[in-house]
């Protein structure tokens, strides 16, 4: 008894690791594993692992945290999920919003630990779905239509359902068949096809910059029997002063033509925009091969044409559609060019940007470069260049020669070539370089170092002859003692008046006085004029005999 006491003690306390964990509240449930998100256009669906794969009373339920509130809500389409996976798109969520989600297993009362997923925004994990295609059959054409990833209302590629671009694969149904990869729009139509063909093709979306799509399932017609009339080709466009001319190439006589015009924007909006194609006016039952517009048919932007034939009783599918930029179709006008000698025999060159037809300057709409070609009047090697700006030189040319210039304008760009004819020939003669100024500064300075040297020996000169031909008339040092007051040059003057005498008159031997007498006056001038010459006579020998006197009695007093 004791035996089977123990027995049964031992066995109940063998279970007790077993139905604790449960009572105590379900420790015994682990998390799911591998918990991951699945999206695909507007389908949401979360995925995990059970585990314990064994176990199969167990249901899983998932919440859902928007970051900017902070609250965990319960995740629609996600409770008590008895699978390993669930869809939650009927849950409506911005889909750029960053959200986290929670997942759980619970069995009866038991529950496990949360199993965390890293946030996440619906957009980054979303893949491009494959698209829906339906196609249309002509003789050497396959139109094709496209409709975007994901539902109509739905709410992942709702705004970039016009920004897909579409890679199309096509081959002919048959094991040699080449395959060939075009880039089309929602509706487009692939050309050169051989009729009654059977061609298949398969199409994906692209997203740019990084998101591409699966591939649709493949898709099979058969081209239709080839028709009476061809389309016409090799559809041009050209600009004409205030008129485009639309010109195409056809084969067969008596026949019409009919154009019409779209928006090429329209062509990326998912649809049918056959009814959207508008006439070209004074391009309707035309017969011959090309109609003329005006050009206010069209502002600026991106068009689609196309050409259709007409005999009456049968009209041709459409033309390939030309795609017709207005930006690009100008008549770019030559640039004007202006030219100016400089310093160091350079000339420096303007270029103004050339117009278009309405002489509207088209510099700031399209990258324009610039050929100039520039030459020696003298001679016939020209020298091309292409230069970017407006405004440069040409440096160390040759001094004092005519050089020539002209330029024409080039649009850079790599959808098309087209520039202008070349500028009026301009011509320019260069400055003196550094070698004449040179010699031109050491003339002048030559020169004003001459100048003074100069005048030192004219003035030397001027000394000389003076010398020689106008010698100084200076009485001797004994009379020149007594004649120091009035030098002897004075003699030479000729003057209107008359000299002063000076006479000594001699009142005894001590005393020598000096009478000076004046010139007399106009009237005693006339007066002694008048006397006749032997009063003047009397006058002379009076004077000298008083001055002999004079001078016997001088000499007698200075020997005593």
């Amino acid at each position: 008894m004791l035996a089977l006491l123990s027995a049964t003690t031992l066995v109940l306390v063998a279970g007790v690791p077993w139905m604790l964990p449960a009572a105590a509240g379900g420790t015994n449930l682990k998390s799911p594993q591998n918990v991951d998100v699945y999206i695909i256009d507007d389908t949401f669906i979360l995925r995990w692992n059970r585990s314990r794969p064994s176990v199969r009373n167990v249901t899983f339920s998932a919440d859902y945290q928007i970051l900017e509130n902070g609250a965990w809500l319960q995740l629609p389409g996600c409770q008590s999920v008895a699978s390993t996976e669930c869809n939650f798109s009927s849950v409506k969520l911005n889909v750029y919003e960053e959200i986290k989600l929670r997942i759980r297993a619970e069995e009866g009362n038991n529950t496990s630990p949360w199993r965390y997923v890293d946030s996440f925004t619906l957009f980054e994990k979303a893949q491009i779905g494959p698209p829906k295609v339906h196609l249309e059959a002509e003789d050497k054409a396959i139109i094709v239509n496209i409709s975007p990833p994901g539902t109509k209302d739905g709410g992942m590629w709702a705004s970039d359902s016009s920004g897909f671009i579409y890679s199309l694969d096509i081959w002919k149904n048959s094991s040699s068949g080449e395959r060939k990869t075009k880039t089309v729009y929602s509706r487009d139509k692939i050309y050169e096809l051989s009729p009654e063909t059977t061609y298949c093709l398969k199409v994906r979306a692209r997203l740019l910059p990084r998101k591409t799509g699966a591939y649709s399932p493949v898709y099979c017609i058969k081209t239709a029997v080839e028709n009476k009339l061809p389309p016409p080709e090799n559809i041009q466009v050209e600009a004409k002063n205030q008129t485009y001319i639309l010109k195409w190439d056809y084969a067969q006589e008596n026949v019409t033509f009919y154009a019409q015009w779209l928006h090429a924007y329209l062509k990326k909006i998912p649809g049918d925009n056959s009814g959207k194609w508008k006439q070209i006016p004074n391009c309707k039952n035309v017969r011959t091969t090309q109609c003329v517009f005006p050009k206010n048919t069209f502002h600026k932007g991106i068009y689609l044409i196309r050409v259709r034939a007409s005999d009456g009783n049968t009209t041709s599918v459409w033309s390939h559609e030309e795609k017709f930029d207005t930006q690009l179709q100008i008549t770019l006008f030559p640039p004007v060019i202006t030219m100016k000698p400089t310093n160091n025999a350079s000339l420096r060159v303007y270029i103004s940007a050339p117009g278009e037809s309405e002489n509207k300057p088209v510099n700031h709409l399209y990258p324009l470069i610039y050929e100039i070609v520039f030459w020696e009047n003298t001679s016939n090697a020209e020298r091309k260049i292409l230069e970017k700006r407006t405004d440069f030189t040409f440096p160390q040319l040759k001094p004092l020669t005519v050089y020539c210039v002209k330029v024409r304008a080039l649009i850079q760009d790599e959808r098309w070539n087209k520039s202008s004819v070349f500028s009026d020939i301009l011509c320019e003669k260069t400055k003196p370089g550094n070698t004449s100024k040179t010699w031109l500064i050491a003339g002048v300075c030559a020169a004003l170092f001459s100048i003074p040297v100069v005048i030192y020996v004219m003035k030397l000169l001027f000394r000389c002859i003076s010398y020689v031909f106008f010698p100084s008339s200076k009485p001797p040092s004994t009379i020149d003692e007594y004649f120091s007051e009035q030098p002897l040059r004075n003699l030479l003057l000729f003057t209107s008046e008359e000299l002063t005498e000076r006479c000594f008159i001699i009142e005894n031997t001590n005393t020598i006085t000096a009478v000076e007498e004046t010139n007399q006056t106009d009237g005693e001038h006339k007066k002694y004029s008048s006397q006749t010459s032997q009063d003047s006579g009397n006058y002379s020998n009076e004077d000298e005999s008083t001055g002999s006197k004079f001078s016997e009695e001088f000499l007698h007093q200075e020997t005593e």
